[in-house]
């Protein structure tokens, strides 16, 4: 398979053709790539941590982080399908 060329804005070409090939989306891709150069692979997926589950939030603040992201369909979804969004996105 030919190499994609993220462009200059990607930091870790490797990573994010990795995450591209899992099927995750350019944007998503170029985000985590970015973030594990900026730090480190490893501590990447640790950073958060202190935010409640998306389970426990209301339909309404989950509609005001899909709309700050801007994922677009949010004001028909349901309480489910706002949580695969954003947690696809």
């Amino acid at each position: 398979m030919p190499k994609r060329d993220p462009g200059p804005s990607v930091k870790d070409d490797e990573l994010y053709e990795k995450l591209r090939d899992e099927g995750n989306s350019k944007e998503k891709s170029a985000r985590i790539a970015n973030a594990a150069a900026n730090s480190s692979r490893k501590s990447v997926g640790h950073k958060g941590g202190k935010s409640p589950e998306y389970e426990d939030w209301t339909a309404d603040d989950l509609r005001k982080r899909a709309a700050e992201i801007g994922i677009d369909g949010r004001s028909k979804m349901r309480k489910g399908d706002l949580i695969k969004a954003l947690r696809n996105h």
